[in-house]
């Protein structure tokens, strides 16, 4: 059998690949990260279904990353499999039963999310005070924060294109005011409301810095600060008054409810009421 060996060649070709399949720039980042991983972890050794079970069983027993993120690891690693036509040595993904609730420390409410925004707007930082709240209030994603534009504010509506799909979402009227508000101060008429001080759009990771740099002086705990938490807690908001998994998948931009479900769960704590509440024990 034809051994394979991993080179930085078919590394940058697999990556053009995913650019012109216009993967989304988190999905290619993390593909990336992942295969960049492996390239390492293989250290000039040949490709095989035994160096791959190898590392699977290392992301687990030794690194110790969760299921979840090894089959994150194993999807970058399949796609790169696939591509490079060495289709025996995709794996088969970890079996994870479906999670019954959200760790405590891992989920953000209503009451954290306020603590941050005072947060920010008491330490004069308007501008993540305000990407929270468009993040929050319509469910978008934080690499969709590059669509709420001007135009966008202007008109009450955004259109969003983003792996390979185009879905509309609509605009608070008070987001829609507070977004043109802030333009105007920046001198900002037509694109993108959100930039750095070089005028280029702010990207994800700097969002993602300053929400936690305003961790300590809110009082909330870091591990529950996360841009993607502030789409759980609208998606959970929304459940709660309207009960609508379908509207709220086509909100979110899922194609599939199961996707929407898993943004439902509730804390263990809340869980435990619930049980209680069954009043089963004699």
């Amino acid at each position: 059998m034809e051994q394979h060996y991993l080179t930085n060649e078919q590394i940058t070709a697999f990556t053009a690949s995913l650019f012109q399949a216009e993967r989304s720039r988190a999905t290619i980042e993390k593909y990336q990260r992942s295969v960049h991983a492996f390239f390492l972890h293989l250290n000039g050794q040949p490709v095989t279904k035994d160096a791959v079970i190898a590392w699977k069983d290392r992301l687990q027993l030794v690194d110790g990353y969760s299921p979840s993120t090894i089959n994150a690891f194993l999807a970058a690693l399949n796609d790169l499999f696939t591509f490079l036509g060495w289709t025996e040595c995709r794996m088969h993904y970890l079996k994870i039963q479906r999670r019954l609730f959200r760790e405590a420390d891992q989920e953000l409410n209503r009451e954290d999310y306020e603590k941050l925004i005072a947060t920010a707007r008491n330490l004069g930082r308007e501008r993540i005070a305000l990407i929270m709240e468009a993040i929050c209030a319509t469910g978008i994603r934080v690499s969709e924060v590059r669509y709420l534009t001007v135009k966008a504010a202007n008109e009450g509506r955004a259109t969003i294109s983003l792996k390979g799909k185009i879905r509309t979402i609509l605009l608070p009227g008070k987001l829609c005011r507070k977004l043109l508000k802030y333009a105007r101060k920046q001198k900002i008429t037509s694109g993108e409301i959100f930039l750095t001080r070089g005028g280029t759009p702010i990207g994800r990771c700097q969002i993602w810095a300053e929400m936690k740099r305003l961790c300590a002086k809110a009082g909330v705990e870091p591990s529950k600060v996360f841009p993607h938490n502030l789409r759980h807690l609208f998606a959970t908001v929304y459940y709660r008054i309207y009960k609508d998994i379908a509207k709220l998948a086509d909100i979110l931009g899922h194609s599939s409810i199961e996707t929407t479900r898993i943004y439902l769960i509730t804390t263990g704590q809340e869980h435990r009421r619930q049980l209680e509440r069954l009043q089963l024990i004699c």
